[in-house]
């Protein structure tokens, strides 16, 4: 069954991972969360769910205001072929919507088909912020604290200076 936002927030507690939950409206672009920012802490993200040419899964976390060249991304993370995953798709696996993805979301990937890339220029700051599996909400914790959640979650991920 999949996780809900109170279910995220309930692992996250129970591993004991400090975070602040900030409640806003459903936000679906960059654009659109960056006007409910103010006077959260940290930095804010952008999560791009890809296929490969071999159907292989991948979710990119990165800064929310970096540019992004798909075939630059692919060539460093060694991925032929990338292109965005299907809606479905992403429902499917990650268990959101467009518009709600974040690396929160492997809590419902039970057989561990994606691979996460976070970003090392994210991952320098001490405070990361994502939505906890719905649009509506922005979470924050420390970016030592999701690399111990994806451990929890036996996710394989991997930094990379995109």
């Amino acid at each position: 069954m999949l996780k809900t936002q109170e279910d995220l927030l309930n692992v996250l507690s129970q591993i004991d991972i400090e975070y602040t939950n900030h409640e806003h409206p459903a936000v679906y672009t960059v654009e659109e969360a960056d006007l409910h920012h103010k006077g959260i802490d940290g930095v804010h993200s952008k999560n791009l769910f890809f296929k490969d040419r071999k159907k292989n899964l991948v979710l990119v976390v990165t800064l929310s205001d970096k540019p992004i060249k798909i075939k630059e991304v692919a060539n460093k993370i060694g991925h032929k072929g990338l292109s965005f995953g299907k809606p479905d798709l992403l429902t499917q696996v990650l268990g959101v919507i467009p518009g709600a993805v974040t690396p929160f979301a492997v809590i419902n990937d039970e057989t561990n088909q994606v691979k996460v890339i976070l970003d090392q220029e994210m991952m320098d700051h001490d405070l990361l912020n994502f939505h906890p599996i719905v649009n509506t909400a922005t979470t924050t914790i420390a970016s030592r604290d999701l690399v111990k959640f994806m451990e929890h979650c036996n996710q394989e991920f991997e930094i990379v200076r995109l």
